[in-house]
């Protein structure tokens, strides 16, 4: 026979304590943290139970703030923008865009902490850092041409990269985070730079998954917090269109039409 408690536990939780006149979110009551803690240092609340250190906080909110947008040719900005022009509604349109970062789109975070992982554990096993970082980057080519983390279509060199890889340097040379993390990215990188004319370097895709590593995420957080950043641009890009009035907006401007790739018709 169910119980009170049978349903009381079905919903079990650690996040949240919701009762009437209360809000407790890991157990610190919601009107403590408003008005005292930052967005950021909520997120690792919520995530990890505890409130964040300074480094710690800076180092979360400058990964989210990088990834927040990459213009309406990101294909989440794009399908959002489009899908606001359909008549659904702001929320609507929002999830149209989150829901398209998958693997290809919105991944590389979790994959590369995944591949700087594997290069960390063969280092474990004996491998020197350079050995290992070979040695991982092949069998990941084995899976795929595309290495997650480092390379990039528009830019040459992401002007994200600098910025977030010197704040783990810092927090390095703090004491704050060991940094082994960083070594296995920066190891990749220069075994895939190796002897080539025109380098490859990391981009903002590695530079947050250093950081998410650095502090103690698990690979598939390194994924949900970047579409957490990426939702403000997602919601600021659907917010223009829906108010630039345009109705049924497609992936190009009606005068150009798509490549046909039948048969021209006979007759």
């Amino acid at each position: 026979m169910t119980t009170v408690q049978d349903v009381s536990d079905w919903w079990a939780t650690g996040v949240s304590r919701v009762e009437p006149g209360v809000i407790e979110l890991r157990g610190r009551p919601v009107q403590e943290l408003i008005g005292t803690t930052s967005f950021a240092s909520t997120i690792w609340l919520m995530l990890r139970g505890d409130l964040p250190t300074a480094t710690q906080e800076r180092l979360l909110e400058a990964a989210l703030v990088a990834s927040v947008d990459h213009g309406p040719h990101a294909p989440s900005i794009a399908a959002a923008r489009i899908a606001a022009t359909c008549g659904v509604g702001l929320n609507n349109a929002v999830a149209t865009g989150v829901n398209l970062l998958g693997d290809t789109h919105g991944g590389a975070g979790q994959q590369c902490l995944e591949l700087l992982a594997d290069v960390l554990a063969r280092q474990a096993r004996g491998d020197s850092l350079e050995t290992a970082a070979t040695a991982a980057i092949a069998a990941w080519r084995d899976r795929s041409r595309y290495l997650p983390g480092f390379g990039h279509r528009f830019h040459t060199v992401d002007p994200r990269r600098e910025p977030l890889l010197s704040l783990v340097d810092e927090a390095v040379s703090e004491g704050a985070v060991k940094g082994d993390i960083l070594r296995a990215g920066r190891a990749v990188e220069a075994v895939l730079n190796e002897g080539r004319a025109r380098p490859i370097p990391m981009n903002v895709d590695g530079a947050t998954a250093i950081i998410y590593g650095e502090l103690g995420f698990p690979a598939p957080l390194a994924r949900g917090l970047f579409v957490l950043g990426r939702s403000v641009g997602i919601l600021a890009h659907a917010w223009e269109e829906s108010q630039q009035g345009r109705r049924n907006k497609g992936p190009m401007p009606p005068g150009i039409a798509p490549t046909f790739l039948g048969s021209p018709a006979t007759g």
